[in-house]
């Protein structure tokens, strides 16, 4: 059962509330915003593969050239591996159940003020940012930004989300058009630009031809490694060639416009790709996302081995941007990286996944704990409903092989249709294990299950403290964990 706020809780919540209104009311006295933009390119459904990486079959020179101007991150994660949820946290700085939006919410993609009476809808449980946590963009308007999101905003409230322009799909130009009308402006500016390329669907490799072939590819070991599945991770790397030349097209609108010098430029996936273990799940696959930042003046070419989660990423740009950070932050600047230094590192990076929302208390909670090298997944009311998503398994809309494909192939790769029935239990009757523990390291694509195992049971305690402590001090109210008796792989 969920727990309600304890008066403890609440009286915290209203401290910090107060704390975030004075914090405003001396941000918009005190800040003066450097003349620096930001550009920031988001990709969506988009895992660490690419050019650089030396993904078999896949070529992405945009993306390279922009990680040679800057630092890229190498071990970067997102705390929720669902669209919404993980942009709350990035817009927030917060984890998902502090800052409020667990789960994936409705795209209002217009000013609030356009929003009709019949249009919105009470707010639920689970689905909205709190009040009293400011997001980047309302920190940015009361520094006097110029700011525009593209394609995509899909976070509530859109009070929280103030800003200039929304630029539609339709826009031909949508990075050198925003950049000339803050010119107009004459203000500092920054640009939420949404790239969906390599969310489903991927483009079709049976109509058209694609740049990817299926022969050259190397699928992930939880997959089958049948030529279905192969022609669907081709197009899924295809997709992201599509992406990279929507981010060529961006860097060159932003060299037009003679503001590359003063430009910071973040580029980042939302959240792993739409296959088994990736979207919505706590896998690495899941989880593990692209992120460099280039940043004027500072450090090139720098590949950083830092543990590092989006989370940071706020922190990081009103550092660089000499803007104040909200009083309640779960992450740090990487200004010392880009600077060529290092930051510390964390002990540990979490992540969640809350079912069922908005009916948030009637379905299964995942948290994880991952210490650099080994990942473990703990599941709450893991007898209650697992939602997937449907572009995680449906072909009709979303044009999903890999789903029925690893059915129909049951026989001839069973763990890979166990682990895909862990995922889906509803349908395919798997029972998905209470613990999860990899050593990641050893086990990359994390097939080997350690929890459990007399050799493993030091460091699954140890795991589980840690993820017990971290939720209790988050004051998380989804998820209890006794760190006394979860050291079993119950299922």
């Amino acid at each position: 059962m969920s727990r309600s706020a304890s008066p403890g809780t609440r009286e915290r919540r209203r401290l910090l509330a107060f704390a975030a209104l004075l914090w405003v009311y001396a941000a918009g006295c005190a800040n003066e915003p450097s003349r620096l933009n930001v550009l920031f390119l988001l990709t969506e459904d988009h895992g660490p593969q690419l050019g650089l990486l030396r993904t078999p079959g896949l070529r992405t020179p945009n993306i390279d050239s922009l990680a040679r101007s800057g630092v890229y991150f190498e071990r970067a994660f997102v705390v929720y591996p669902v669209c919404s949820a993980s942009k709350a946290a990035l817009y927030t700085g917060l984890y998902s159940h502090v800052n409020g939006l667990m789960g994936n919410t409705r795209n209002t993609f217009k000013p609030a003020h356009e929003i009709l009476p019949d249009e919105r809808r009470p707010a639920r449980p689970a689905t909205s940012i709190h009040d009293a946590f400011p997001t980047l963009i309302e920190i940015l308007e009361e520094a006097g930004y110029y700011t525009g999101v593209s394609r995509k905003l899909q976070v509530q409230p859109v009070e929280k989300f103030p800003y200039d322009e929304f630029i539609g799909r339709q826009v031909s130009e949508p990075v050198g058009g925003f950049i000339e009308r803050a010119q107009q402006e004459r203000r500092p500016w920054f640009l939420m630009h949404t790239i969906g390329s390599t969310h489903r669907p991927f483009p079709n490799s049976e109509r058209r031809a694609i740049g990817v072939e299926a022969s050259a590819v190397s699928v992930p070991a939880f997959l089958p490694d049948a030529p279905v599945v192969r022609r669907d991770w081709a197009e899924y790397l295809a997709a992201i060639e599509l992406a990279d030349a929507k981010v060529g097209d961006a860097i060159e609108a932003l060299r037009r416009s003679g503001e590359a010098e003063n430009t910071i430029v973040v580029f980042m996936g939302d959240h792993g790709p739409a296959f088994q273990r990736g979207k919505t799940s706590l896998h690495a696959f899941g989880v593990h996302v692209p992120l460099l930042i280039v940043a004027p003046g500072l450090s090139t070419g720098v590949v950083s081995n830092a543990l590092v989660t989006e989370l940071d990423v706020l922190p990081t740009l009103l550092d660089l941007l000499g803007l104040r950070a909200p009083p309640l932050q779960h992450g740090q600047s990487l200004r010392p990286v880009l600077e060529g230094g290092v930051v510390p590192n964390p002990d540990f990076v979490y992540g969640a996944v809350a079912h069922r929302v908005p009916s948030i208390e009637l379905g299964m909670q995942e948290r994880s704990v991952y210490d650099g090298r080994f990942r473990l997944i703990v599941r709450e009311r893991s007898h209650q409903p697992r939602e997937v998503n449907a572009d995680l398994r449906e072909w009709k809309l979303w044009r999903n092989r890999t789903y029925a494909e690893t059915v129909r192939q049951r026989d001839r790769f069973p763990m890979q249709f166990q682990l895909l029935a862990e995922i889906d239990p509803l349908r395919l009757g798997g029972v998905p294990p209470r613990i999860e523990l990899y050593d990641t390291i050893a086990d990359p694509d994390e097939i080997q299950n350690l929890a459990g195992r007399p050799e493993a049971l030091p460091e699954q305690r140890r795991l589980i403290a840690a993820l017990a402590s971290w939720s209790a001090s988050t004051e998380d109210p989804y998820f209890q964990l006794d760190a006394g008796s979860a050291t079993r792989s119950d299922r």
